[in-house]
């Protein structure tokens, strides 16, 4: 943590942010044991938690901000498909076994004992496989409205993995269907969830477009940044009807990471992604339950940040671009209503048009999707349903 607070040491505010959440019991408990360990001697539930915060500490911050009768669903939502996913990345198995289990594995959700060794590219992904039963009796003790939402989500998304793992991402129509079942699928699930559990409406589930976009903002953000890292590692998500304009190898954006083409390409990727920002202000907008808005809205301002971090920036191609955890921290306080996605959403868009230059090639539509996320943010500014939905909120509250 200290490398985080001397990166923030000139921004007053985002120290107190951090040291704010971390006196205040935000960060998740922090366990020294590796989680193949820690499965001998924790509980059902407890182990799920712990396996949580071990393959996506980010997520297990946010977890918290939900009311408790959701905290379990979501919980479990994420780690059925955090295992699904875990299958579909690991290369060395199989792919005579590794594409049928992926089309199958919402089955195994409700077979008491299943779980699988030696699967997994981490330790703590194939910890988490090898301990899987523990996952399902968590699962199997769920209302059924819940089961049924988290293993038709599954369903789906293996579906759509084992499809991609014999097809690239060459046009932006796989690169929209590819990101739809790695994660608007996400985004669609938990907006059941929530209807589910009574605290937000019918119509929110039945609106699969606007969860969608949720879930694409967040994924293509990622891919967009994760360029170095995924290099690395011997894969792309980025479509070739993108890199393809202005490469005719990926690695060319590596060896020369500051020029015009190198530029214009992650511009365009950035773009590609503002297209779904006004969907996710109008989803967020229609959110009741202020826990539940602080947990859909902290990663659209996050993944915004981002957007802003990465346009035009040379780094994307040689190293892991992120944002200082000192902001991150400050906006995890911060972010309580409409107004301040207002204030943040606004103020990162304001920043990538600043950086924009009438020579970039996708100027004039990453203008246009600028504008109108403005719109959209006019549109929902004290809007009398938004104040009439806090007022209420308000009251119940105190």
């Amino acid at each position: 943590m200290v490398i985080d607070l001397l990166k923030s040491a000139h921004h007053p505010s985002e120290l107190i942010a951090m040291l704010k959440i971390k006196m205040g019991g935000s960060v998740p408990h922090q366990y020294k044991e590796d989680l193949a360990t820690l499965a001998k001697r924790l509980g059902d539930r407890e182990f799920c938690y712990a396996a949580l915060n071990k393959v996506s500490r980010s997520f297990a911050v946010v977890i918290q901000q939900l009311p408790a009768e959701l905290r379990d669903p979501v919980c479990v939502f994420y780690l059925v498909l955090r295992g699904l996913d875990s299958v579909e990345d690991d290369m060395t198995y199989p792919a005579e076994l590794r594409l049928p289990l992926l089309r199958n594995f919402h089955r195994k959700c409700y077979e008491e004992g299943w779980k699988l060794e030696g699967v997994g590219d981490s330790a703590d992904y194939r910890a988490l496989l090898a301990n899987f039963d523990k996952v399902i009796r968590v699962f199997l003790g769920l209302d059924e409205a819940y089961r049924t939402v988290i293993a038709d989500i599954c369903k789906q998304m293996g579906n759509g993995m084992a499809d991609y793992a014999e097809r690239k991402v060459n046009t932006l129509e796989d690169y929209d269907h590819y990101c739809h079942y790695v994660a608007g699928l996400v985004g669609i699930g938990l907006s059941a969830l929530f209807s589910a559990s009574g605290l937000e409406s019918e119509q929110l589930r039945e609106d699969w477009e606007l969860a969608n976009s949720m879930g694409l903002m967040l994924q293509k953000t990622n891919i967009a940044r994760d360029y170095y890292e995924d290099l690395n590692l011997g894969r792309t998500f980025w479509p070739r009807q993108i890199w393809g304009k202005y490469a005719s190898r990926l690695e060319e954006f590596h060896a020369k990471p500051s020029s015009p083409e190198s530029l214009a390409c992650i511009n365009e990727m950035v773009c590609n992604a503002l297209q779904h920002v006004s969907n996710c202000i109008l989803y967020l907008h229609r959110i009741r339950n202020r826990q539940v808005f602080r947990f859909c809205a902290i990663p659209q301002v996050m993944a915004m940040a981002t957007l802003a971090k990465i346009y035009n920036n040379p780094n994307v191609f040689t190293e892991v671009v992120k944002i200082r955890k000192g902001i991150a921290a400050k906006m995890m306080l911060d972010t309580n209503d409409m107004e301040r996605v207002r204030y943040y959403i606004e103020k990162f868009a304001r920043e990538i048009q600043n950086k924009m230059s009438e020579s970039d090639p996708n100027y004039a539509l990453t203008r246009k999707r600028l504008n109108r996320i403005y719109e959209a943010l006019d549109d929902v500014r004290f809007s009398p349903e938004s104040v009439r939905a806090r007022c209420v909120e308000e009251l119940v509250l105190f």
